[in-house]
């Protein structure tokens, strides 16, 4: 409950308003008209007025002070403001339209939250994209934080803070739909210093972990196949689940970018593999000794020669063609046994690659049905964040994400991050077209763009121009979403990320 400060506030809205009817177009029109017509002065995009924003800043200032008059004013203007995003999105492309959310320690300070999501509503947005798992820390309050990660909040005195619980109050009050946007099989820095989720962390065949692969030295990609690293996410996200956000995101589906020529998986030991919940559960897919015996060749050397095809056919003479999932070459005839190892062994490397990608792609597949079930068992919106290009094949390469994007659920929403760099709209249209070719009918799909209104930044148009180049490609998409908050307001969010807790 606010306290009201000693006859200070009443005499600041008293001058307020004052002003507000001398500077009104005529002196009988009461301020509350006055003040109407300025919330319902939105442009083509949905963002209030100039006017309109000020007003509800100069309220939110003067209720944070303790003023009851001002705080019964101020929840009034917010629901008149959810109620004119409501209406100018129902007639407006996109009907929905987000931004992507970071918080920070600061934001436990009284109003820094009312802040920042009075700023979403007054661009235009009615849904926020709220960070709820990054960088191995999760926006949960320590004193009830059951999860191997630590809090976003540590600040002495803050261990009851809930964050989280209350961003997606303060949104809703405002009529914003608050989704939980969390990292996957990224888990953060702070994972890899366990030493016992030591084997949860995946490896790829230069004994090397994602720490060794990525510049910034924080992304730790787990073993999606690792018992430990998938109960550690599940309980996460009952956790996140538990404060009922309005939808779940699940980024970094994927595993490391890497750079340069490595930017392209050629060979097994490029792929990461080298974990034994990974090595067990690719044992597992063998449907005969023979294939069984291939692929621990192939595993362990990256190749298979035809005296390893010919040592096969002498150790397990009963049993035809070597086989796993996927692989149906059939009996073997008297007429096909007289093709030598010699011949067969370009097409089992072939397919024995072919089953080490699409083992390690499954294990991201998994994954996301695992993380997404919590949410879908409440009728909660999941969706799964991507590259257009992260499941490309180049050659007989594979980009190093593997990240099969194709083959995520049309039950899930699909974000793309439209995020290519070419100073025109031209690339971020052809991301566009190609994750909508591969879209199953049904699909949701809400792509999201990097920019800032009204200008450019890091090479990019500004978002009216690529809105409007999107909505010309595909004017049937629903919604839209802009990276980042940090933005739109630099400033702003640089004040709340270094400033000191008071």
């Amino acid at each position: 409950m606010f306290k009201r400060p000693l006859n200070v506030a009443k005499p600041i809205l008293f001058w307020r308003r004052l002003f507000a009817v001398m500077f009104s177009t005529s002196l009988l029109i009461p301020l509350d008209v006055v003040s109407q017509a300025a919330e319902a002065q939105v442009n083509d995009y949905c963002q209030l007025s100039a006017t309109a924003t000020q007003e509800k800043d100069n309220l939110r200032a003067l209720a944070q002070k303790g003023d009851q008059e001002a705080q019964s004013n101020y929840r009034q203007l917010l629901e008149q403001h959810a109620q004119a995003l409501r209406e100018c999105r129902s007639r407006t492309w996109p009907q929905v339209q987000a931004i992507w959310l970071r918080l920070y320690p600061c934001d436990i300070q009284p109003g820094a939250i009312d802040e920042v999501m009075d700023r979403i509503v007054s661009r235009g947005y009615n849904q926020v994209f709220l960070e709820a798992f990054y960088d191995g820390q999760v926006l949960l309050p320590a004193a009830s934080n059951p999860t191997v990660w630590p809090s976003v909040i540590r600040t002495p005195g803050s261990e009851k803070v809930d964050l989280l619980a209350q961003a997606i109050q303060k949104g809703r009050e405002r009529g914003l739909k608050v989704y939980a946007w969390m990292f996957t099989t990224n888990f953060g820095y702070t994972y890899a210093q366990r030493q016992d989720r030591q084997g949860a962390i995946a490896r790829n065949g230069k004994g090397q972990t994602s720490l060794y692969v990525v510049d910034n030295g924080s992304q730790v990609f787990i073993d999606p196949y690792n018992l430990q690293a998938k109960r550690d996410y599940y309980q996460l996200q009952q956790e996140v689940i538990r404060r009922r956000p309005d939808g779940v995101l699940f980024d970094y589906v994927r595993y490391p970018r890497q750079a340069g020529t490595d930017s392209i998986a050629t060979k097994v030991t490029d792929l990461w593999l080298f974990t034994e919940a990974t090595q067990q559960a690719l044992f597992q897919r063998a449907q005969n000794y023979k294939g069984l015996d291939l692929i621990r060749r192939f595993l362990s050397k990256g190749y298979v020669t035809a005296g390893d095809i010919a040592d096969v056919d002498k150790v397990y003479p009963n049993e035809g063609e070597p086989q796993w999932q996927g692989r149906t070459p059939g009996a073997v005839t008297a007429e096909k046994s007289l093709i030598t190892a010699n011949e067969r062994q370009p097409l089992l490397q072939v397919e024995l690659w072919q089953l080490a990608v699409a083992h390690a792609m499954q294990g991201i597949l998994d994954f996301v049905a695992l993380a997404s079930y919590p949410a879908q068992q409440l009728g909660i919106p999941a969706g799964v964040v991507f590259f257009p290009e992260g499941n490309q094949s180049v050659g007989q390469g594979y980009d190093s994400r593997l990240q099969p994007w194709d083959r995520f659920p049309s039950n899930l929403e699909w974000h793309p991050m439209l995020y290519a760099n070419c100073a025109d709209s031209g690339c971020i249209v052809s991301q566009a077209q190609r994750v909508l070719s591969m879209a199953k009918p049904g699909t949701q799909v809400i792509p999201a763009l990097a920019g800032k209104w009204g200008e450019s930044i890091s090479n990019r148009p500004p978002l009216e121009v690529q809105m409007q180049a999107l909505r010309q490609l595909a004017p049937q998409l629903k919604g839209v979403s802009h990276f980042a908050y940090s933005w739109q307001y630099p400033e702003h969010d640089g004040d709340r990320k270094f400033c000191r807790v008071r």
